[in-house]
Formats: C-alpha cells, sequence, structure tokens
C-alpha cells in the first residue's frame, strides 16, 4: 500500500492524499508552472469563475486514477481470477503519469496548437521526451524514482522501445476515452464555470481489467443480457464532454479571444520575436508580458501584435464578420483546412488578413485588423474507443462498433463534426467594415456559405 505524507484540500474532491516522491515532483519549477495556467484558457472571459489552474487539475486526476484503481481491484479481489488489477508499483507509476500528464501544455497552448497549428500538439512525443530529460528539473526528479521510462511510456507510448512499454491498461486510465483525466475536468470544469452538470459517481466501479490480455473495459453483460443502465452512463459521459465543448471550449466569444492571443503569438514567432522554448517556459501572465514586450523591427507587423495585445488585456473582442459551419460547406472544409491550418499556412493566413484589412480600411478611414480562425478538423472529438464486453460478442471491441445499435452514439459524433467552423472575424463595432470584410469573402472563398449573410440561404443543421 502506498504510503501518503501529505493531504491537500481540493475544492471538488475533498481531501487529497499525496506520497512524499509525488510532492517533490510537484515542487518542480516545471510543475509549479502550472498553477499559472488556466485550464480553459480564454474561457474565464466568458466565465469569470474559470479560474482554475492544470496545477490543480493535475493532482485532482491522479487522485482519481487512484479512485479507479481500487474499485478495479475490488471488483478482482471479489469475482475471481478471470479479472488483473494494479499493484502498489502500477499504482506508483500511474499516478506519476496522471500527476504529470499535462506538463507539456503551453500558455493558451489549445488556441495556438489547434487554432493555428503553428506548433505540434502538446501531447507529441518529442514534447514529453523534451521535458522529462536530464536537463529539466521535472526530468531529474522523475529519474530519482527510478519510473521515468515507465511514466514516459505511459505518456507517450513512441518514445520507448516496443518492448519496454507499458501494459494497455496501465495508459488507459490516464489517456483513455473515459478516464481519470476527463473525470477530473468535467467536474473541475462545471464547478469553476457554474454549468450545472455531473456524473454517477457509479462509474468509478464499472471498469474492469481482462487479466489475460491485460486491457481495460467496461462489462456491459449481465446474466446474458445488456446492463442498459452502466451503457446510458457511459453515454451521458460523453455526452456532458459534447455539452462542455459547445458551451465552452467552442464559445464564440472564446474563440474570439483565443484567435487575439494566437495571433500574437504568430506574429511573435514568425518575426523571431519568441521561441518555443519562451514558450514551454511562460505562464498566462507571463507570455502576456513576453508579447507586449516584444522587440519586433518590423513596424507594420510590431503595431499589429501591440493591438492584439492590447484588445485582449482590455476584453475587446473581434467581431464575426463571416461563419462558416462544416453543415453548410462539406464540400470545402478540406480546402479551407490545407489553406489556413498548419506552420505552412502563416503567410496564406496574413496575405487574406491584411488584403480584407484593407477593404474594411478603405471602408470606414481606420485601420481594421481580420483574423482568420480555422481549426483543426478533428475538433477533440473523444470517440467511443472504450473497450466493452457486449452480450453475445466473443471478444472486446470499441463501443463504436456498437454504434448501430445504440443510436445516440451516432448521433454524438455528427453532433461533434458540426461543431467545426471557419470563422473571419473583425477588430471593429463598425458595421460598414464588417460588410466590406463580409464582401470580401464572397471572392476570397467561393462556393462557401457565410451562416451571417441573411440570404445565404444556408442550411441549419439536422
Amino acid at each position: 500500500m502506498l504510503r501518503f505524507d501529505t493531504i491537500l484540500r481540493d475544492p471538488v474532491h475533498g481531501d487529497i492524499p499525496l506520497t512524499a516522491e509525488e510532492v517533490r515532483v510537484l515542487d518542480t519549477p516545471e510543475m509549479q508552472r502550472l498553477r499559472n495556467i488556466r485550464q480553459l484558457g480564454t474561457a474565464y472571459l466568458v466565465y469569470p469563475g474559470a479560474q482554475h489552474s492544470r496545477f490543480e487539475h493535475s493532482i485532482g486526476t491522479a487522485h482519481l486514477a487512484s479512485r479507479m484503481i481500487a474499485a478495479i481491484n475490488a471488483v478482482r479481489d471479489r469475482e475471481g481470477p478471470a479479472y488483473g488489477g494494479y499493484d502498489e508499483h502500477e499504482e506508483r507509476v500511474v499516478r506519476l503519469a496522471a500527476l504529470v500528464h499535462d506538463a507539456t501544455h503551453l500558455p493558451f497552448g489549445h488556441n495556438i496548437e489547434d487554432q493555428t497549428g503553428l506548433l505540434p500538439r502538446h501531447d507529441v512525443p518529442e514534447r514529453f521526451q523534451r521535458l522529462f530529460s536530464e536537463e529539466t528539473d521535472l526530468g531529474r526528479a522523475l529519474r530519482r524514482t527510478g519510473l521515468h521510462r515507465e511514466v514516459l511510456g505511459i505518456l507517450a507510448p513512441e518514445a520507448v522501445p516496443a518492448a519496454a512499454r507499458p501494459p494497455a491498461h496501465w495508459r488507459a486510465l490516464v489517456s483513455g476515452t473515459i478516464d481519470a483525466d476527463m473525470l477530473d475536468y468535467l467536474a473541475r470544469d462545471a464547478l469553476y464555470t457554474g454549468l450545472k452538470l455531473t456524473y454517477d459517481p457509479r462509474i468509478f466501479g464499472m471498469f474492469r481489467v481482462e487479466r489475460a490480455g491485460q486491457r481495460l473495459y467496461v462489462d456491459l453483460v449481465s446474466r446474458g443480457h445488456l446492463k442498459e443502465a452502466l451503457l446510458s452512463e457511459v453515454v451521458r459521459c460523453l455526452e456532458a464532454r459534447y455539452y462542455f465543448s459547445e458551451r465552452v471550449y467552442y464559445h464564440h466569444a472564446k474563440i474570439s479571444s483565443g484567435a487575439l492571443v494566437a495571433k500574437a503569438v504568430e506574429i511573435a514567432l514568425l518575426e523571431g520575436a519568441i521561441g518555443f522554448e519562451q514558450l514551454q517556459r511562460s505562464t498566462d501572465a507571463g507570455l502576456l508580458d513576453r508579447l507586449a514586450r516584444a522587440r519586433i523591427p518590423d513596424p507594420e507587423q510590431r503595431a499589429r501584435l501591440r493591438t492584439f495585445v492590447e484588445a485582449y488585456q482590455t476584453r475587446r473582442l473581434p467581431k464575426r464578420a463571416a461563419v462558416y459551419p462544416v453543415y453548410a460547406n462539406r464540400e470545402v472544409q478540406q480546402d479551407l483546412i490545407e489553406r489556413f491550418f498548419g506552420a505552412g499556412s502563416a503567410e496564406e493566413r496574413r496575405r487574406v488578413e491584411l488584403r480584407m484589412g484593407e477593404a474594411a480600411r478603405f471602408a470606414v478611414g481606420r485601420e481594421v485588423p481580420v483574423l482568420l480562425y480555422c481549426p483543426a478538423g478533428h475538433m477533440q472529438l473523444k470517440s467511443a474507443r472504450l473497450l466493452v464486453r457486449w452480450p453475445g460478442a466473443d471478444d472486446l471491441a470499441p463501443l463504436s462498433d456498437h454504434a448501430d445499435e445504440v443510436p445516440r452514439l451516432g448521433d454524438l459524433e455528427r453532433s461533434y463534426q458540426r461543431l467545426w467552423k471557419f470563422y473571419v472575424l473583425a477588430l471593429t463595432d463598425d458595421p460598414r467594415a464588417l460588410a466590406a470584410v463580409r464582401e470580401l469573402c464572397l471572392e476570397e472563398f467561393p462556393g462557401a456559405v457565410n451562416l451571417l449573410e441573411a440570404d445565404s440561404g444556408a442550411a441549419r443543421p439536422d
């Protein structure tokens, strides 16, 4: 049994015990930085209470991993040898992985990574390898535990040799479909945004470990029949994440505010005023300060950077000149992504933004910055990869394989995909400027349907 030496009081889960080695990991500068990285990025400009950090979320994730392990082990001890579980060493590794799983996050990272594609995502192996190296305090602290490679194998399996990778059920507790990470942020985000959403605590008792295959799964069979109540709770968790995506993660004001930060970072990166290592060491406030003080020789780009930073700091959010939802633009979505998302698209974005800004300036007689927002095509979809045992099936299979029997799963996936929208934003309240930008959109994006055009005849979602 793990020895816990410290107890923290958490507003979501109550008392959370930590081991001495976990406290030493938390006390490294790389982990302390997470105290000043907001979990929901710019969402606090929409939901003022959303000030919670990735630091507390990391602690909550480790705590819920142990809660899941305790329930899984109880099933093993009660029901016999067909079921596996986790011993003390395995729990120690999983808890450490849960504790550091967000250490690679940049300030406002989802806006920078998922909106522009200028930088690789926070969870690519190279990011973990760099942060867990001997050159960082966190890397040295993990090495002193003797579990460095196993922790890396959970968070970035490709970074370790195949023969050294931990069993799949270790990783599934931290990086699965419904995992400790998701169960913590759903509860935490609900508390701090004030949205009334909960999940049934019985969900912690639904997981099993298949001893033979070392796989984590949910047993949906009882006496040969489907456990409909349990299936409903699984789907409800997936629906809860969609609910937050719609209400918080892709709220239009969060999109607009995030676009300001992402554009400021893009300018600073392309002009050589900031580098990746500086981003990785920054906090939310520290990044904004770096951007405000950035030295850029080009006066035009320097002025644009200052405009975007000041607009963010004063909550002067850009307005929507055009919105292109995927449900009305399926034929042009891929073309928009290829033109405007990814590291190679920065110059094309800048060209179109400057051209539209010039049209708006001509209409109103003053500068009107324009920003393009083009998210990645996957929209952070939590697909139903969760393994389940289904009545009549010979082997475990992803829940998504049973979408025909669970219509809500298909509805959920279609709803996620409908969240994708391409935005043209303008930093102005002047309707003449917005109209000028909107007019130029017809030329720049031929065949695309702008939802804000009154006479567009845009198709509505099903």
